[in-house]
């Protein structure tokens, strides 16, 4: 039996993941479960599943547990993953909140399936080279990337051309161009396909989503960031494929369900039949692809300008982005100035060639309060986007070119 810990265990990829070991209860032992605070969800989970450690990374009080450890602050994520060496770990949290535990469960030589982007964009390096070092395991859990592990299982890597992923494109797809600076939070947050939270979906209107992806991509499979397209596909039902030099595609197919990357991660390399839904192909209908409007998603070329630059320069990405959507969300910004802002932020960033654990923290704190100083002193308003930034780009294009 593996012993699992399940990091942001009252998410939506925790609880999906709970649900799932509910029907492998002969293959998992729940030994650790982590959330940002205590909250009812989480005492409803730890009487179901028992667990011998707790880790609450809100410093404030948790109620005591009979016969479990309870740990508190910024670092019990870590703490947890380091006494316990699970075998297998799940990272369900937003940022870089559990890349700690991350880094030493992989050092322990264990099994980590990644469901946020954050990690491998903003520190894929140190993920790596704790992978390759310690013989730990990265499986990705996202719908994409899941697709294109299991499109490469059985391929070598020097018969690939290029990696696909596809976007339903977000809420505002069909919203005329011109129109998109008036968007207001609450129509970005109606995506046409998935269920999620508010800034992945936030994420998914601007297609940074799928910038991310690219880094990750990037990072997971070993290709340069110019290998991995992004094309339109409405019907979210084909979610990545592979092309090979041979000019022959492999597609991975399923209906939206991100529980099926999930089971995918838990119990590969085999295939489980847990009951989940099947795609009805005759029912799915036609399937379409679009190429990309970069003057519509301007955040798929910025993200590929970061890969290009290297350095920390991903990690200031993320972080101004998150920074950006938080403002966004909250009404402090339009939707146009998004990417806006994270392009001027990137633009005032200075690179070092490290990218060890400390630099890439400093990078990630240093882009959100480069970001919020941005704020400060530009006037923003709902409507209105950022005035050009022509010398941001011009900065951050001068690197790229260096």
């Amino acid at each position: 039996m593996k012993r699992l810990v399940v990091l942001g265990s009252t998410g939506s990829i925790g609880t999906q993941t709970l649900n799932l070991v509910a029907r492998l209860r002969d293959e998992y032992q729940v030994v650790g479960l982590g959330a940002g605070h205590w909250s009812p969800s989480l005492s409803s989970q730890v009487a179901e599943w028992q667990p011998s450690h707790v880790a609450v990374a809100s410093p404030a009080p948790a109620p005591p547990g009979d016969g479990i450890t309870i740990l508190r602050g910024s670092e019990s994520l870590e703490a947890m993953v380091e006494e316990l060496a699970p075998d297998v770990l799940v990272v369900g949290t937003p940022g870089l909140v559990a890349l700690g535990a991350c880094i030493a469960s992989l050092r322990q030589g264990a099994i980590v399936l990644i469901a946020n982007k954050e990690t491998l964009v903003s520190a894929g390096s140190v993920v790596s080279e704790a992978a390759r070092l310690y013989g730990g395991t990265v499986i990705p859990v996202d719908s994409e990337h899941s697709g294109i592990w299991q499109c490469l299982r059985g391929e070598r890597m020097s018969s690939v051309s290029e990696l696909v992923l596809t976007s339903s494109g977000g809420a505002l797809r069909d919203r005329p161009l011109a129109e998109l600076r008036f968007a207001t939070a609450q129509e970005a947050l109606r995506h046409p396909t998935w269920s999620m939270g508010p800034k992945i979906t936030v994420d998914s209107a601007t297609l940074m989503n799928k910038g991310l992806e690219i880094i990750e991509a990037s990072w997971l499979f070993g290709v340069p960031a110019s290998r991995v397209s992004v094309v339109l596909h409405r019907q979210s039902i084909v979610h990545a494929l592979v092309e090979f030099k041979d000019g022959s595609l492999k597609a991975q197919l399923s209906v939206p369900d991100m529980r099926l990357a999930i089971l995918y991660g838990l119990s590969y390399p085999e295939r489980p039949n847990v009951d989940l839904p099947r795609l009805d192909l005759v029912g799915a209908g036609a399937l379409t692809f679009e190429a990309i409007d970069e003057d519509r998603y301007p955040a798929v070329a910025l993200s590929r300008q970061a890969a290009g630059a290297g350095g920390t320069y991903p990690a200031v990405l993320n972080a101004a982005n998150e920074v950006a959507v938080e403002q966004f969300l909250h009404g402090a910004i339009g939707f146009m100035d998004i990417v806006s802002l994270v392009k001027e932020t990137l633009g005032g960033h200075q690179s070092g060639w490290e990218t060890d654990l400390p630099s890439v923290i400093d990078a990630d704190r240093w882009a959100r309060e480069a970001c919020r100083g941005l704020l400060d002193r530009h006037s923003y308003s709902i409507g209105v986007s950022i005035r050009s930034r022509d010398s941001a780009t011009a900065q951050l294009e001068g690197r790229l070119e260096s």
